[in-house]
């Protein structure tokens, strides 16, 4: 049980760092913030059943989705602008454009 929990965390973490640094698209950035939070969220869960701290690991835990949900509006709120603005969510193009 123990690997299968660790194996899936390493992967959702290689999976949004994948999406972080390799993609040049804003919407993929951010669904890679979006996977390496839930790999963030299932180690807090895991580790609080190992120490049985599950209280204090449920506690986090909210407070992770909380935070999690104020950034992933906030972030799509400015990608909006930026598309409106420069018509595309290439990276390369939004920071290539001069004006």
């Amino acid at each position: 049980m123990l690997i299968a929990i660790f194996t899936t965390v390493v992967l959702l973490y290689i999976i949004g760092f994948y999406y972080i640094i390799i993609t040049r698209n804003l919407i993929r950035i951010l669904i890679g913030l979006e996977v390496l939070a839930k790999g963030v969220t299932l180690l807090l869960i895991y580790v609080g059943k190992l120490t049985g701290q599950m209280a204090t690991a449920q506690s986090m835990v909210i407070t992770l989705i909380i935070i999690e949900v104020v950034v992933m509006a906030t972030a799509a709120g400015i990608i909006i602008g930026i598309f409106q603005h420069t018509n595309t969510l290439d990276v390369t193009k939004i920071f290539s454009e001069k004006e």
